[in-house]
């Protein structure tokens, strides 16, 4: 197919293509002419794997090129190519030198039985936040964590199982990757709808979408449908 018809199927305009093919996100299709070139099935579903991770994931095209590495490296086994795939799709934040902090994340990991990996990012990043935490004082905030434990391994567990049901390497990693970004941004989701029901079934303002809104002065918005 020639690059609009590309452009077409994929969604993505054939500048932002361009681009991709100049940064080496997308492979260079096969040429025809000194100015055409011919894609094919491959081309597009790696475009639409970029433009998850960008579109949705939200990850610049240096996280990206990343990922992809990662992806393509035929030297890594498994467990290590999603653990560089995880580093990369990993936010990087401020890295504070708070020692309360770093010992709170690694009594955490301690009290979970798990291994205390203080090199890897998402190490860093729960150190990050803990520590941004104790900056507006909210230093209670490190005793949510462990009702966070259960949840996240069974998501986490959900993760590993959608990658490695796949019958080859190569669609493993592709799924470790679509299920974390995607992942991410469904568990933010469904975390933010969660909070909402919480919220109204606690203060009794639990109200459908299809339910008639009430008249009068007395009606009160909500906030949470974002009107």
């Amino acid at each position: 197919m020639r690059i609009a018809e590309l452009s077409r199927q994929a969604g993505v305009p054939v500048a932002t293509i361009k681009y991709y093919l100049r940064e080496g996100l997308l492979h260079a299709g096969e040429r025809t002419s000194p100015n055409q070139a011919r894609y094919d099935d491959t081309h597009l579903h790696r475009l639409r794997l970029v433009r998850a991770m960008v579109q949705v994931g939200g990850l610049s095209i240096a996280k990206v090129r990343e990922v992809l590495g990662a992806l393509d490296d035929p030297e890594r086994s498994e467990h290590r190519a999603m653990g560089a795939m995880s580093a990369a799709l990993t936010p990087r934040h401020f890295e504070h030198d708070d020692k309360i902090a770093y010992e709170q994340a690694r009594a955490f990991l301690k009290r979970n039985k798990w291994p205390v990996r203080t090199k890897l990012p998402a190490f860093q990043a729960l150190v990050d936040v803990l520590a941004a935490a104790r900056d507006v004082g909210h230093d209670r905030f490190i005793d949510h964590l462990d009702r966070y434990v259960d949840a996240c391994m069974t998501m986490a567990e959900a993760d590993v199982e959608y990658a490695f049901m796949a019958k080859t390497r190569d669609t493993s990693f592709e799924n470790v990757v679509i299920g974390t970004v995607l992942g991410d941004a469904v568990v933010a989701a469904v975390r933010r709808l969660a909070q909402a029901e919480v919220s109204g079934r606690t203060l009794g303002e639990v109200k459908d979408e299809d339910e008639p809104e009430p008249d009068g002065p007395d009606c009160v918005e909500n906030e949470w449908d974002g009107d």
